[in-house]
Protein backbone atom coordinates (compact mmCIF):
# COMPACT_ATOMS: atom_id res chain seq x y z
CA UNK A 1 0.00 0.00 0.00
CA UNK A 2 1.35 3.07 -1.28
CA UNK A 3 1.72 6.00 1.26
CA UNK A 4 -1.49 8.09 2.02
CA UNK A 5 -3.81 5.65 0.25
CA UNK A 6 -6.71 4.00 2.10
CA UNK A 7 -6.16 0.27 3.02
CA UNK A 8 -10.13 -0.31 2.07
CA UNK A 9 -13.42 1.17 2.82
CA UNK A 10 -13.34 3.34 6.22
CA UNK A 11 -15.63 1.69 8.83
CA UNK A 12 -19.12 3.10 9.18
CA UNK A 13 -19.64 5.29 12.27
CA UNK A 14 -22.17 2.48 14.09
CA UNK A 15 -19.18 -0.25 13.62
CA UNK A 16 -16.19 2.57 15.74
CA UNK A 17 -19.11 3.43 18.31
CA UNK A 18 -19.42 -0.70 19.01
CA UNK A 19 -15.87 -0.89 18.55
CA UNK A 20 -15.78 1.19 21.36
CA UNK A 21 -18.42 0.32 23.64
CA UNK A 22 -15.90 -3.24 23.36
CA UNK A 23 -13.19 -1.55 24.53
CA UNK A 24 -14.74 0.41 27.37
CA UNK A 25 -15.89 -3.26 28.14
CA UNK A 26 -12.53 -5.17 27.91
CA UNK A 27 -11.17 -2.47 30.23
CA UNK A 28 -9.30 0.53 27.94
CA UNK A 29 -10.86 3.94 27.97
CA UNK A 30 -10.06 5.03 24.56
CA UNK A 31 -8.42 3.78 21.32
CA UNK A 32 -5.17 5.10 22.27
CA UNK A 33 -5.85 2.93 25.46
CA UNK A 34 -6.35 -0.04 23.80
CA UNK A 35 -3.19 0.34 21.29
CA UNK A 36 -0.64 -1.68 22.64
CA UNK A 37 -2.30 -4.47 24.47
CA UNK A 38 -4.32 -4.88 21.21
CA UNK A 39 -1.37 -4.28 18.82
CA UNK A 40 -3.34 -1.73 17.09
CA UNK A 41 -1.86 0.76 14.60
CA UNK A 42 -1.27 4.80 14.39
CA UNK A 43 -3.88 5.05 12.30
CA UNK A 44 -6.54 2.45 14.15
CA UNK A 45 -5.65 4.27 17.54
CA UNK A 46 -7.10 7.88 16.22
CA UNK A 47 -10.25 5.52 15.50
CA UNK A 48 -9.66 5.37 11.37
CA UNK A 49 -10.24 1.39 10.50
CA UNK A 50 -11.53 -0.45 7.72
CA UNK A 51 -14.70 -2.20 7.37
CA UNK A 52 -12.56 -5.52 7.41
CA UNK A 53 -10.74 -4.16 10.53
CA UNK A 54 -13.68 -3.41 12.75
CA UNK A 55 -15.51 -6.29 12.03
CA UNK A 56 -12.36 -8.49 12.51
CA UNK A 57 -11.70 -6.61 16.00
CA UNK A 58 -15.55 -6.67 17.58
CA UNK A 59 -15.65 -10.10 16.95
CA UNK A 60 -12.83 -10.56 18.45
CA UNK A 61 -13.34 -8.95 21.79
CA UNK A 62 -17.14 -9.84 21.30
CA UNK A 63 -15.64 -13.66 21.87
CA UNK A 64 -13.04 -12.42 24.45
CA UNK A 65 -15.84 -11.07 26.28
CA UNK A 66 -18.13 -13.82 26.30
CA UNK A 67 -15.65 -16.47 27.41
CA UNK A 68 -15.08 -13.39 30.24
CA UNK A 69 -18.30 -14.01 31.15
CA UNK A 70 -18.73 -17.67 30.95
CA UNK A 71 -15.86 -18.10 33.13
CA UNK A 72 -17.31 -15.84 35.35
CA UNK A 73 -20.84 -17.71 35.66
CA UNK A 74 -18.93 -20.47 35.94
CA UNK A 75 -17.70 -20.05 38.98
CA UNK A 76 -20.87 -19.51 40.85
CA UNK A 77 -21.71 -16.82 43.18
CA UNK A 78 -19.84 -16.53 46.14
CA UNK A 79 -21.43 -17.75 49.18
CA UNK A 80 -22.53 -14.97 51.43
CA UNK A 81 -20.65 -14.98 54.77
CA UNK A 82 -23.61 -14.02 57.13
CA UNK A 83 -26.37 -16.67 56.00
CA UNK A 84 -28.44 -14.05 53.52
CA UNK A 85 -28.70 -11.63 55.54
CA UNK A 86 -31.26 -9.15 53.83
CA UNK A 87 -29.15 -6.11 53.93
CA UNK A 88 -26.63 -6.15 50.37
CA UNK A 89 -23.28 -6.13 50.86
CA UNK A 90 -21.64 -4.27 48.11
CA UNK A 91 -19.28 -6.59 46.07
CA UNK A 92 -17.52 -4.70 43.69
CA UNK A 93 -16.38 -6.87 40.64
CA UNK A 94 -12.47 -5.96 40.22
CA UNK A 95 -11.82 -5.50 36.65
CA UNK A 96 -9.70 -8.22 35.32
CA UNK A 97 -6.51 -6.96 33.39
CA UNK A 98 -7.53 -6.38 29.65
CA UNK A 99 -5.89 -9.89 27.76
CA UNK A 100 -3.28 -8.96 25.32
CA UNK A 101 -4.20 -9.83 21.68
CA UNK A 102 -1.28 -10.38 19.32
CA UNK A 103 -1.12 -9.28 15.87
CA UNK A 104 -1.43 -12.82 14.33
CA UNK A 105 -4.40 -13.67 15.56
CA UNK A 106 -5.96 -10.18 15.12
CA UNK A 107 -4.53 -10.42 11.16
CA UNK A 108 -6.37 -14.81 11.47
CA UNK A 109 -9.47 -12.95 12.54
CA UNK A 110 -9.30 -10.86 9.51
CA UNK A 111 -8.35 -13.07 7.21
CA UNK A 112 -11.60 -15.56 8.21
CA UNK A 113 -13.76 -12.70 8.54
CA UNK A 114 -12.73 -12.41 4.75
CA UNK A 115 -12.62 -15.79 3.78
CA UNK A 116 -16.67 -16.15 4.48
CA UNK A 117 -17.32 -13.46 1.46
CA UNK A 118 -14.95 -15.74 -1.07
CA UNK A 119 -17.49 -18.51 -3.63
CA UNK A 120 -16.81 -21.49 -2.87
CA UNK A 121 -15.47 -22.24 -6.33
CA UNK A 122 -12.88 -19.04 -5.70
CA UNK A 123 -11.73 -21.18 -2.55
CA UNK A 124 -11.20 -24.66 -3.77
CA UNK A 125 -9.56 -23.01 -6.97
CA UNK A 126 -7.12 -21.66 -4.95
CA UNK A 127 -6.91 -24.56 -2.23
CA UNK A 128 -6.03 -26.31 -5.39
CA UNK A 129 -3.15 -24.16 -6.65
CA UNK A 130 -1.33 -24.51 -3.69
CA UNK A 131 -1.66 -28.84 -3.81
CA UNK A 132 -4.76 -29.20 -2.29
CA UNK A 133 -7.20 -32.05 -3.32
CA UNK A 134 -10.62 -30.71 -3.19
CA UNK A 135 -13.81 -32.31 -3.80
CA UNK A 136 -17.52 -31.40 -3.15
CA UNK A 137 -18.62 -32.72 -0.24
Amino acid sequence: MAFGQSPGPPAGQRQVNRLLELLNEAGHSDFRDARGPLDLTQRQAAGRFTRGEADALIELLETELEQQRSDATDAGPSPEPHGGNEIASSTTATPTAPRRISRDERRAKEAQRTLRDVSDEVLATELQRRGWVVMEP
